[in-house]
């Protein structure tokens, strides 16, 4: 439970924090203004960056990748270079922000521990043809780019999307391709979203060096049980990532785990018709939507604590409520490590439970502190909403950071009319309970049954 340690940690950011932000601020800034021609202020902002790489391992060949690029000798091994600075300095960040919300949790996290990865090997040209056009976005700057700087992009994600183990690679560089075709030319727009296209720019560079990198699987066994599931909706994709507490056959620690399920959309499947494109994971949806535990048998495991989920290594097991589970094993359970590549401020997102606690508009006041709740992330494919939130007594969520520190609600416990109300944001993952909504949803139509009969009917021509 969050309990009283909230003051500790949303008090002023970690030493240092301000400026290593300042400085990737500094290089957003020169990422926006492009590579082609380097003025005075964008060349002073690399120089800071290689600056603060002194001394470590990526000095000089930082020093030496700023020299390169100011002279207008620009190369893919230059840019992951500086890439790797960037990342560098925010993952220096990451780690000095989840140090402190651990030590407020008083969570024990384990250390990370390289190990090989195995799988198929990566066609090397499908990873250079990204690097190319990244380059040529480095080169144009965001002011730079319009519809023919984003084009040859289409041809490089339709190959990466033909490989599994690069279609990760491939929803990244199509997240950030459709954002910068909506928003071409990017020279009229008044302001700039530097610091989020520059966080992919850099993730889908480094990925793009030799692929996935997060270390071999290890098949584990054990009952996993669920804390609450992360809806992730966007007008392309939809994934759900839950979190839970694995409890390892044959004894040992609870530990942290997370899985996820993803599936393509169209931007009219939305809020509770998107459970429907994921029917091949009936087990897991039936879990979440039922309260149930799982029993796993050879789930792999990944360093950073992601089960790979297959449907049929899992068997449903017994009621086991999320609230009593985090009441009863959460304070104790053994946080997972966080990957190189993966240690960014905004992807901390780690389960807590919160009680006795006040609600004062958007904030949630506790032990005489406040934190903010992230409400725009609820999903609208499920029963929990803002108003049971503002009635709730206990939440189950995730912390976040994004430039300060959030709540996000998966559960709450909630007195509704004079009556006890528990809403999780995987109720409906079998489908919407609420006569209203089903009615609604019968009314309009199931899309996506209409959808994937038009492409049946499609492909049978």
């Amino acid at each position: 439970m969050l309990d009283l340690q909230l003051g500790e940690l949303t008090a002023a950011g970690p030493e240092g924090m301000d400026e290593a932000l300042g400085l990737v601020a500094g290089f957003d800034g020169a990422l926006a203004h492009g590579f082609a021609r380097i003025g005075e202020e964008p060349a002073a902002a690399l120089a800071a960056l290689a600056g603060a790489m002194a001394g470590g391992p990526l000095g000089e060949r930082a020093a030496e990748a700023v020299d390169k690029v100011i002279a207008g000798s620009i190369g893919d091994e230059h840019l992951a270079v500086l890439a790797g600075a960037r990342a560098a300095l925010t993952g220096a960040v990451h780690d000095a922000l989840l140090a402190r919300l651990d030590a407020a949790l008083g969570r024990t996290r384990a250390p990370w521990e390289a190990t090989p990865a195995t799988g198929a090997e990566i066609p090397a040209n499908l990873l250079a043809g990204c690097r190319a056009w990244l380059r040529e976005l480095a080169i144009a700057g965001w002011r730079g780019v319009d519809h023919d700087v984003v084009a040859p992009s289409d041809q490089a994600i339709e190959a990466l999307l033909a490989v599994p183990a690069l279609r990760g690679l491939a929803v990244l560089l199509d997240g950030l391709a459709a954002e910068l075709r909506a928003s071409c030319p990017v020279s009229t727009m008044d302001r700039l979203p530097a610091r989020r296209w520059g966080d992919l720019w850099t993730r889908g560079l480094l990925l793009s060096r030799s692929g996935p990198w997060h270390g071999g699987a290890e098949p584990v066994s054990g009952r996993l049980l669920i804390l609450g599931a992360d809806v992730h909706e966007h007008a392309t994709v939809v994934r759900v990532q839950v979190h839970g507490i694995l409890e390892p056959a044959g004894g040992g620690p609870a530990r942290l785990v997370r899985t996820g399920v993803a599936a393509a959309k169209v931007d009219t499947i939305v809020g509770p018709a998107v459970w429907r494109l994921m029917s091949g994971h009936p087990v897991l949806l039936g879990a979440l939507a039922g309260h149930r535990a799982l029993d796993l048998t050879d789930m792999p495991l990944l360093p950073g604590g992601d089960l790979v989920w297959h449907d049929d290594r899992a068997a449903a097991g017994e009621e086991a409520d999320p609230f009593t589970t985090a009441r009863v094993l959460l304070g104790a359970a053994q946080a997972a490590p966080v990957p190189p590549l993966d240690r960014h401020p905004v992807r901390i997102a780690e389960p807590v439970l919160v009680e006795g606690y006040k609600i004062d508009g958007g904030t949630l006041e506790l032990g005489g502190s406040g934190i903010a709740l992230d409400l725009d992330r609820l999903p609208t494919g499920t029963p929990l909403t803002p108003e049971l939130v503002a009635a709730s007594s206990a939440c189950l969520g995730l912390l976040r950071w994004d430039g300060r520190w959030l709540l996000q609600p998966l559960a709450v416990q909630a007195t509704v009319k004079k009556k006890p109300v528990t809403a999780h944001t995987g109720d409906w993952a079998l489908g919407p309970t609420d006569p209203k909504v089903v009615k609604a949803e019968a009314k309009a139509g199931d899309a996506v049954a209409v959808l994937r009969e038009r492409a049946g009917r499609l492909l049978r021509k």
